[in-house]
């Protein structure tokens, strides 16, 4: 399995590209054993479109361009679900048993266009809280990495 992250806006040097960073590798290095081929991160430069609308449009274009075919995609969505982390498992198990690669959608301040956001297999939420793009992208990081503790037999998750 591969995941693409694919992400509106770039994270700066510093802290939160360096926690980012760690937790990315971490993934990677937890995620050998279970088939996790590689985790990388795609940055897309924010629209610089006057109307709201069409920044979501050309932003969603963009991000629909990188998207691997075939992949599951994940759009992180303030309305999508609430999971667990134990239920963010199961569809990535899923994913990952029957071989598809997975891409994980943060799209930029003024959403998805309707038509990426139709075609997702999951819409996923970090609870009801707005939550700033850059530590969105850490969150999602974590819970990848805790994801293939989970799925290794690694002790890091506690319930």
């Amino acid at each position: 399995m591969r995941i693409v992250i694919a992400a509106i806006g770039r994270l700066k040097r510093g802290p939160e590209q360096e926690l980012g960073e760690r937790y990315r590798e971490r993934a990677v290095k937890s995620g050998r054993g279970i088939g996790l081929r590689s985790l990388e991160i795609i940055e897309i430069a924010e629209s610089r479109a006057r109307e709201p609308q069409r920044r979501m449009l050309e932003e969603s274009i963009a991000l629909a361009n990188i998207i691997p075919k075939g992949a599951a995609t994940v759009l992180l969505d303030p309305r999508g679900d609430p999971l667990d982390s134990n239920s963010f498992v199961k569809p990535l198990r899923g994913w990952n048993d029957s071989g598809r690669d997975v891409a994980f959608v943060i799209g930029g301040p003024d959403g998805l266009a309707p038509t990426l956001s139709d075609q997702a297999d999951l819409h996923l939420a970090f609870g009801a809280l707005t939550w700033p793009h850059q530590l969105v992208r850490i969150m999602l990081l974590e819970q990848i990495y805790r994801a293939t503790t989970i799925l290794s037999g690694h002790p890091y998750h506690r319930e």
